[in-house]
């Protein structure tokens, strides 16, 4: 079949980097619980989350990333890239796990509490940690919190068979994972833990973010462009964002619900994350059509100063994920410590999001220190 992709030009969009900066600073403060600043955040304000965004930017990332060495390089090229990239995201949860496991079983014995072992699903490892071992190795153990990584570890370690049907027929590609989203929610399909429960990011819905991500990257978002720029479609999507605001906010209270008919709340009460309910993609889709209308490419918002460490978040996000999960249990126990204490709650989300930058901008030099070095080296052997 003939290659039909169309990739945007070559280089970095900073948009991707900065929400997906974002969406690392967000899954950051989430994950904590009595944390104030997570108000800040988009789940309280709408269908989809930090995590929805993660996902379908990640398809975007691997789609145009890897779409474009199968097609200047092969597709034997593309699929070593991809297959590299999965051991390395194995390779970093695998890490993470056993620290975040660490902490937790630390700080709570420090701190006389064993309540937290069982509410972070620690305790599971530490009474069989053996068999939870090989478990972890399988992606079927995970204490809490730690759900994302697996996913986006599945997604890229199968996505190359997908990748050389999205190059050639991305529609179909995308129609097919659709049936699979369709079937998954219909049937109930799901991965098993090693808890006797299900993942709770179910792939088989999940996957469809990620190849909504890629279809536009190789091309979607030009066959689109005549339908998504118009005025009705851009003033439908603000709608849709007003009353999913509307009815995330009347949900959780009793005095905004009680305006609101129970037969319109009834559907979005609650959220169906793990099987992605449909509401959550129209409103992520949605929340793209007026993000891009606003924030073009080469708009100069991206070259603000105030926006750098952001962008840096972005781009070194894998790096920063596995810092903000151990520092949201830290977070956690410092205000629990504190009995929920307002100014904790501030400094602890404050500082975490300060110590995620810091390891970003830390991986950054590092790696410009890397290609200097390897640069000095090959200069050293020419002479």
């Amino acid at each position: 079949m003939q290659v039909c992709a169309h990739l945007p030009p070559a280089g970095r969009d900073l948009r991707l980097d900065l929400f997906r900066g974002l969406a690392n600073w967000a899954i950051f403060l989430d994950h904590i619980p009595h944390e104030v600043l997570s108000w800040v955040t988009s789940r309280h304000y709408g269908f989809s989350d930090a995590a929805d965004m993660f996902v379908f930017i990640s398809g975007y990332t691997a789609a145009f990333v890897f779409g474009r060495v199968m097609i200047e390089r092969g597709y034997l090229a593309a699929v070593s890239r991809l297959l590299k990239r999965a051991l390395e995201l194995y390779a970093a949860h695998i890490m993470v796990v056993f620290v975040y496991i660490a902490v937790v079983a630390s700080v709570s014995r420090g701190l006389n509490d064993p309540n937290d072992l069982d509410v972070f699903n620690v305790a599971a490892f530490i009474n069989k940690p053996l068999w939870e071992f090989f478990q972890i190795l399988a992606l079927r153990y995970r204490p809490v919190n730690l759900d994302v990584l697996p996913l986006y570890i599945l997604l890229m370690g199968t996505f190359a068979p997908a990748l050389w049907l999205m190059v050639r027929k991305p529609t179909l590609a995308l129609m097919g994972s659709i049936v699979v989203y369709l079937a998954a929610r219909h049937f109930g399909w799901n991965l098993a833990t090693s808890r006797v429960t299900v993942w709770y990011f179910n792939p088989f819905a999940w996957q469809l973010l990620f190849f909504l991500g890629a279809w536009i990257a190789v091309g979607g978002a030009e066959a689109a462009q005549s339908i998504v720029r118009t005025r009705t479609v851009f003033w439908l999507a603000i709608a849709y964002l007003v009353f999913a605001f509307v009815v995330t906010m009347a949900n959780p209270s009793p005095q905004l619900g009680g305006l609101l008919p129970a037969w319109l709340l009834a559907p979005f009460d609650p959220n169906d994350k793990t099987n992605l309910a449909p509401y959550r993609i129209v409103h992520l889709l949605a929340l793209a059509v007026v993000v891009t209308r606003f924030l073009p490419a080469d708009s100069p918002i991206l070259r603000l100063r105030s926006l750098v460490p952001l962008i840096k978040c972005g781009q070194n996000s894998l790096q920063v994920f596995c810092i903000g999960i151990v520092l949201s249990f830290c977070a956690h126990a410092a205000i629990e410590l504190s009995l929920n204490a307002l100014w904790v709650q501030i400094f602890a989300g404050t500082a975490g999001v300060l110590l995620m930058t810091m390891g970003a901008y830390y991986w950054t030099w590092s790696k410009q220190r890397g290609r200097m070095v390897l640069s000095a080296t090959r200069l050293g052997d020419v002479a």
